[in-house]
């Protein structure tokens, strides 16, 4: 693949073949493109220690405004946390706390719930999430989480 040939000058010259030569250039344009694409990574928490003004920005918190009403909302539509068969009574709601995970509120919602044949069930307590002034969705909640020290009020 390779040939030395003396040159004019008497220096040793090596030839290489052109498909040799077309898998170099590939491989240096790779180990380029790998290098500039590290480029995007360095974000504020990035460990890389690049200048202040090389860094990404730290994006602005989203105001969150004024609490939900959760008790009319639940008033209006119970049906978004509890189905319709479990004939929920009893009802009570928490506080609305900012959501940590992500924009909008959070909640705590707990009512006397039927099954289906209506046998009861007990109290059955869900978190809910609030988004653009409306139960964007509702989850069980677990015996550690913040719930069960939460204050209810009826709605």
């Amino acid at each position: 693949m390779c040939n030395i040939s003396s040159s004019a000058n008497g220096g040793a010259e090596v030839k290489v073949a052109p498909m040799r030569r077309i898998e170099i250039h590939m491989a240096l344009m790779a180990g380029a493109a790998l290098m500039l694409a590290g480029c995007g990574f360095a974000d504020i928490r990035s460990p890389v220690p690049l200048p202040e003004f090389m860094r990404a920005k730290v994006p602005e918190p989203v105001p969150l405004g004024a609490p939900p009403d959760i008790k009319t909302m639940l008033r209006e539509k119970i049906d978004a946390v509890f189905t319709p068969a479990s004939r929920p009574t009893q009802v009570r709601v928490s506080e609305p706390r900012p959501n940590l995970r992500g924009p909008g509120w959070t909640a705590c919602v707990k009512a006397e719930v039927v099954s289906v044949v209506g046998t009861p069930l007990g109290t059955q307590t869900y978190r809910i999430e609030i988004s653009d002034g409306a139960i964007s969705d509702r989850r069980q909640v677990e015996a550690d989480d913040t719930c069960f020290s939460e204050n209810y009020d009826p709605i």
